[in-house]
C-alpha cells in the first residue's frame, strides 16, 4: 500500500501543488528510494544519468533548435504563404489552409505550440477578414497545431522508441497516414462549418501568384525534402537527420534569405536551450522513475491485474485510451510518454498488439491532450497569442475534440492505418 502511494498517490498530489513535472518524478524518485524502494542508492546515480546515454535522443535538441531556427527565420512564413495559394476557390479554403500549413510547419518544427504560435500569427487574421468567428478561429488553430506532435519526425515518437526499445523510422512510417487522416478529418470538418455557415468563397489564386510563391518558398520547402528524404531513403538516420536540418535551416535563413543575423542566432540558441533542457531533464528523471517502478513488481502487478478481469481486447484498448486521454491533458506528451509507457506497454502487448501501432495510438492521444481542457498547453499558447478568454477557447477546441477523438478510435481499431506501409 505505501508504494502505491508513493508511485502514484505523490506525484499527483506534487502536480495538484503545482510542482513542475521534473521535481514531481525527482521527489517520487528520492522519497522511493528512502523508505520504499530496495536498491543500492549507488545504482540511482547510474539510472539517473545513464537514461541520457542514448543516441536516438540526441536527436531531440536538434529538432528543437532547427525548430526555432525555422519559425524565426522566416521558413515558417513563406511556406504559410506557398499554402494560401495553392488552397483557393472551395468554400472554407482559408480554414484548410490552416489545417495543411500546421501539417506542413509541424513536420518541420516538431513542436505543437510552436506551431500554434507560428502559424496562427500569420493566418489568424485572414480566418476573421473571411467571417470565421473568434471562437472557431482560436479552436482551430489550437486543435491544427498539436498535429506536430503526431507527424514524422516527431519527438515524441523519439521518445517512445527510446522508452519501448522500438525503431524510430519505423514509428515515423506508421505515423504518416495517421497524421494523414487527423488532417483530413479536420479539413472535411472545417469545409462543412463553412457552407453550413455560409461563408464567402476566396478567390482563386493566378497561376502567377502560385508561381511567385513557390519560387520564394523553394528553399524553404526543401527542408521537408531534405530530412524526410535522407531518413526514408536511408541516407541517414532519425538523428542524423535532425544535424542536417540545423545545417540546412541556419544556410537558408542566415545565407539565401539573410533573416537571421548572429545577434537574432544568439537568441534562438538562448531559447531552445531552455527548452532543450526542460526534455533533457524530464527524460533523466523519467528514466529513474521507470527502472524504480519496475523494480517494484507493480508492473507486473498491474498486468497480472487486469488479465484477471478478462476484459475483451476492445473496452481495454478504450480504456487506455481514456487513461491517455485524461492524461494528456495534465502532462506534455514527452513527459507522459516516458512515464506511462513502461506501465501500458506490458497490457498491449498481452492482448497481442503491436508495439509500433500502441506508440502511434499514445502519441495521437497526448496530441489531442494537448488542446483538451483544462491545461493542455496549447490553450494556454492561444490565450497569450490571441489574448482570448480561455472559456472562448474551450468552447472554441470542442468540436475538434470530438472530430478527433472518432478519428483516434479509427486508428485504434484499425491498426492497418498504422502498418499498412509497413507491410505488416
Amino acid at each position: 500500500m505505501t508504494a502505491v502511494f508513493v508511485y502514484f498517490a505523490l506525484p499527483a498530489i506534487l502536480l495538484v501543488l503545482g510542482l513542475p513535472i521534473f521535481l514531481v518524478l525527482l521527489v517520487t524518485c528520492l522519497v522511493a528510494v528512502a523508505f520504499v524502494a530496495d536498491v543500492p542508492t549507488e545504482a540511482v546515480q547510474t539510472y539517473l544519468f545513464g537514461g541520457l546515454d542514448n543516441f536516438p535522443l540526441l536527436a531531440v535538441p536538434f529538432f528543437v533548435f532547427a525548430g526555432e531556427i525555422m519559425a524565426q527565420g522566416g521558413i515558417a512564413r513563406r511556406i504559410v504563404a506557398w499554402v494560401v495559394s495553392l488552397i483557393g476557390g472551395i468554400r472554407g479554403s482559408v480554414a484548410v489552409t490552416t489545417v495543411a500549413a500546421s501539417e506542413l510547419f509541424g513536420a518541420m518544427a516538431h513542436t505543437a505550440v510552436g506551431t500554434v504560435i507560428a502559424v496562427g500569427r500569420m493566418i489568424y487574421p485572414s480566418l476573421r477578414e473571411n467571417g470565421y468567428n473568434e471562437r472557431f478561429s482560436v479552436g482551430l488553430i489550437a486543435s491544427s497545431g498539436a498535429i506536430a506532435v503526431v507527424i514524422p519526425p516527431s519527438i515524441a515518437m523519439i521518445l517512445y522508441s527510446v522508452s519501448a526499445q522500438q525503431s524510430a523510422v519505423a514509428l515515423f512510417t506508421a505515423g504518416i497516414l495517421p497524421s494523414l487522416l487527423i488532417g483530413l478529418i479536420d479539413a472535411v470538418y472545417v469545409m462543412g462549418y463553412a457552407w453550413v455557415n455560409r461563408l464567402p468563397l476566396t478567390a482563386r489564386a493566378r497561376w502567377e501568384a502560385i508561381w511567385a510563391t513557390t519560387k520564394e518558398a523553394s528553399w524553404s520547402l526543401g527542408t521537408i525534402v531534405v530530412i524526410f528524404g535522407g531518413i526514408y531513403g536511408g541516407v541517414f538516420t532519425p538523428t542524423e537527420a535532425a544535424g542536417v536540418a540545423v545545417i540546412y535551416s541556419l544556410f537558408v535563413t542566415m545565407v539565401i534569405h539573410r533573416e537571421v543575423d548572429f545577434r537574432k542566432l544568439w537568441s534562438i540558441i538562448q531559447s531552445s536551450v531552455f527548452l532543450i533542457a526542460q526534455i533533457l531533464m524530464i527524460v533523466t528523471v523519467a528514466g529513474l522513475y521507470s527502472w524504480l517502478l519496475t523494480t517494484s513488481g507493480m508492473p507486473q502487478a498491474i498486468v497480472a491485474h487486469v488479465q484477471s478481469l478478462h476484459l475483451p481486447p476492445w473496452a481495454l484498448l478504450l480504456s487506455i485510451n481514456i487513461i491517455l486521454l485524461i492524461m494528456g491533458s495534465f502532462l506534455e506528451p514527452p513527459a507522459a510518454i516516458l512515464i506511462l509507457t513502461p506501465l501500458l506497454l506490458p497490457l498491449i502487448q498481452a492482448v497481442g498488439m503491436s508495439p509500433i501501432h500502441f506508440g502511434i495510438v499514445m502519441t495521437v492521444n497526448l496530441s489531442i491532450g494537448m488542446y483538451t481542457p483544462p491545461f493542455g498547453l496549447n490553450l494556454f499558447a492561444s490565450q497569450a497569442v490571441f489574448q482570448t478568454p480561455l472559456s472562448n477557447i474551450y468552447r472554441g477546441v470542442l468540436p475538434f475534440l470530438l472530430i478527433n477523438f472518432f478519428g483516434l478510435m479509427l486508428i485504434t481499431y484499425i491498426p492497418a492505418i498504422s502498418l499498412v506501409l509497413l507491410g505488416k
